[in-house]
């Protein structure tokens, strides 16, 4: 009621009535206004789910507006990145922005008192998901720092095929024996010469890859007793068992990280088999559409913020369930899915983001790709047999905006792999899934050589060195993935004139990139004479910045930009038996 007053006489009844009246005329606009106001923050699917006879709840992404008083925070980024997220930042020349800061917690604590339970929190997006009705979705709207709300896709894996598809096995008596016993698994390394690569030494040391999937429900397997696991996170149930139980079961992630990881001598050797892992479940396996994009865009955050090198997902998003909008082919174009927005911001913080191209197969004159297969930093993994054909199932490009998709081929018919029936259960499985991780292993190589390469630098690597590099086509992309070639097109970061390859990456720099001058940062186990330079991005010394007897622990020093031109450079710091190099960026 707006207004409750009981007038005592005709005179001020025939005045209340007027008053009445004008609060009427008045108020009601206003309400409509307002109602009107938060209409607006939704987004079309959403709108027309409320306007359906459809009734229950729905899955939201609630966007705010800003992100409060944590904009302060940006000078302290160890408040919200790991030392090694920050350094791998620094060393691939992203910066660290808004974008990595918390989403504010007042707002969190208002959408919450006012009822809601928050599923998911994106700081990338300053978003949150919750599932809620219709009055509740118009008293979300009414929040004033709430900016807009969509609907949350769904999808699902893209699953296995059948080995019908398969034309046959490599003939393995014509290849060089490698040093390592591969057993089964020797025929799907073959093509990409992974094992030449083993060879050389590239095992993916150092290198921390993340895979985001369904359940890994066979750790135990014995293909895994020697894998390094750095951290798990289940984001269905939100807990750090990645196994079965809770919201979703499922081998699909347990096969995909053995033909990565895995390390059987005589059974399966997987491609970066020394690497470090971040295992991500992000698939509800009980439900009909289980993946959802909160829990990727997540679990994507979560690596980044642990320092995560490489990303290999299994995952695609097209076709959903109602009442939630499927995407389309036509919204294949690199800017519509919000994984794909997703996945492209993860590359710009300095992640190669592998994801499989799905196992749609051919058609004519369209795509059959799904989110976040399109984006144009992913790098997208077709399937080959392990004869070197494309396999029959293997999505195919272009974008609708006209980029080639795939970018690059591995072997994902007929691989051999872990199984989750028990310690040394071995199975032969198909699909674009099995291919992204395999390759995905080759960029573990190539960062293990060079840690300063930038996500673009890996695919260019990759792109250039394939089977096809010259002509590349929507049904390959730029060809069969090369690990040897890609390996030795790394190039070394520095020309010092000493023959010195820098070995390891401690160096941090911030701001970066800074004008007119930013500090680094380095830490020292004993005390060493240091010598720290500059070189340009061509390899020339540009700068000599300080030399000297430093003492153990860190150390802090200020480089000024004056007398450098805008551009990228490289900070080498000596200690006599090794060399640490740090990108940093300046700009006038």
């Amino acid at each position: 009621m707006f207004l409750k007053w009981i007038p005592s006489s005709r005179t001020e009844q025939r005045s209340s009535s007027m008053k009445l009246k004008l609060f009427l005329f008045i108020a009601l606009p206003v309400m409509l206004f307002g109602q009107n106001s938060v209409v607006s923050k939704f987004s079309p699917a959403l709108n027309s789910w409320i306007s359906s006879s459809a009734g229950g709840t729905v899955k939201v992404w609630v966007d705010l507006a800003d992100k409060g008083g944590n904009q302060y925070l940006l000078g302290s980024p160890e408040k919200f990145l790991s030392q090694r997220a920050i350094e791998r930042r620094m060393k691939r020349g992203s910066s660290i922005n808004e974008t990595d800061l918390p989403v504010w917690t007042p707002y969190l604590e208002t959408i919450e008192q006012n009822g809601f339970r928050i599923i998911s929190r994106s700081k990338w997006f300053n978003s949150v998901t919750v599932t809620t009705d219709r009055e509740g979705l118009y008293s979300l709207g009414r929040l004033p720092f709430v900016k807009s709300i969509g609907m949350v896709a769904k999808g699902s894996t893209p699953g296995t095929v059948k080995n019908s598809m398969i034309t046959g096995p490599a003939d393995l008596s014509l290849m060089s024996p490698a040093a390592l016993d591969y057993g089964q698994s020797l025929a799907q390394l073959l093509p990409q010469q992974i094992p030449a690569a083993h060879d050389m030494g590239y095992d993916g040391s150092g290198v921390f890859i993340c895979l985001m999937d369904a359940g890994f429900n066979n750790l135990a397997h014995e293909v895994f007793d020697s894998l390094r696991i750095v951290a798990t996170w289940d984001f269905v149930n939100g807990d750090p068992d990645v196994g079965d139980g809770g919201q979703g079961n499922g081998s699909h992630g347990t096969i995909t990280l053995s033909v990565i990881g895995g390390y059987k001598p005589g059974q399966l050797i997987g491609t970066a088999y020394r690497a470090h892992y971040l295992l991500a479940k992000t698939e509800n396996t009980d439900t009909e559409t289980p993946a959802e994009e909160d829990f990727w865009i997540a679990a994507a955050e979560w690596a980044d913020s642990i320092g995560v090198d490489v990303t290999s997902t299994s995952l695609v998003y097209l076709e959903f369930d109602a009442p939630y909008p499927s995407y389309t082919w036509q919204d294949m174009n690199g800017n519509t899915a919000r994984i794909t927005k997703g996945a492209d911001l993860a590359v710009s913080k300095g992640i190669v983001v592998f994801n499989s191209a799905g196992n749609n197969g051919m058609n004519d004159t369209r795509n059959t790709l799904a989110a976040p297969a399109d984006g144009d930093s992913v790098i997208t993994i077709g399937s080959i047999t392990a004869a070197g054909m494309r396999s029959g199932f293997s999505s195919v490009g272009p974008t609708v905006d006209g980029r080639i998709k795939p970018d690059m081929m591995a072997v994902g018919s007929a691989t051999y792999a872990a199984a989750p029936g028990g310690r040394d259960v071995y199975t032969s499985a198909s699909g674009t899934s099995l291919a992204c991780p395999i390759g995905a292993g080759i960029a573990a190589f190539m960062l293990q050589k060079n840690p300063g390469l930038t996500p673009i630098q890996v695919r260019e690597i990759l792109r250039s060195t394939a089977s096809q590099p010259n002509a590349p086509d929507r049904l390959m992309g730029w060809g069969i993935m090369n690990a040897v070639a890609a390996i030795n097109n790394v190039p070394v970061s520095v020309k010092d004139g000493s023959g010195m390859v820098p070995e390891d990456i401690s160096l941090v720099s911030y701001p970066n990139p800074f004008n007119p001058s930013t500090t680094l940062s380095f830490t020292l186990p004993t005390e060493k004479f240091v010598r720290i330079m500059i070189y340009s991005s061509t390899g020339e010394l540009v700068k000599q910045v300080i030399e000297g007897t430093f003492a153990a622990g860190t150390s802090k020093i200020m480089i000024d930009g004056g007398g450098l031109s805008s551009g990228n450079y490289i900070v080498i710091l000596h200690t006599g038996d090794k060399v640490y190099s740090q990108k940093i960026s300046l700009i006038k």
